[in-house]
């Protein structure tokens, strides 16, 4: 299991989590990337609140490999297009959560829930299982969100 920075853990503490996530067997990609299996590379950024880093992250990168990156917030898909990033995994937007409030989060963050492409690049957002705020959602249902990858 791998985890990369969302928003809140800089409100909660940051280096205590990365301290105790390997303790639960899960690895912080702290602006990093691993190699998962042959030819398929996973790369993690901090979230915007933090110090995110994707040019450390790609440094040393095999452009002909697939990579896929976690970054929290949508709006960190628009760099990692740039950077040849195959697939951009991200959340944080919880889909917009309440409508209309979703046309004020479309404000700050350009892609608020499913599949999107940029050139080569594609994003998926999902809408997570959370909230904030106040606990409901309105025309933005949970979701538990099951990606399977396969060879081109």
């Amino acid at each position: 299991m791998y985890f990369t920075t969302g928003n809140h853990e800089y409100y909660s503490g940051v280096e205590e989590w990365y301290a105790h996530l390997p303790s639960l067997g899960v690895r912080p990609l702290r602006n990093e990337r691993v190699e998962l299996a042959p030819g398929l590379d996973l790369a993690g950024i901090e979230d915007p609140t933090g110090a995110p880093d994707l040019p450390r992250a790609l440094a040393g990168r095999d452009p002909s490999r697939a990579l896929v990156l976690l970054a929290h917030q949508p709006r960190q898909f628009m760099e990692a297009s740039r950077h040849g990033v195959s697939l951009t995994l991200s959340g944080h937007t919880h889909g917009g959560q309440i409508w209309p409030f979703s046309w004020l989060v479309a404000l700050a963050q350009p892609y608020l829930a499913g599949l999107h492409r940029r050139g080569e690049s594609q994003l998926y957002v999902s809408r997570g299982t959370g909230f904030w705020g106040p606990p409901m959602r309105v025309f933005a249902p949970a979701e538990i969100t099951l990606l399977r990858l396969q060879p081109a």
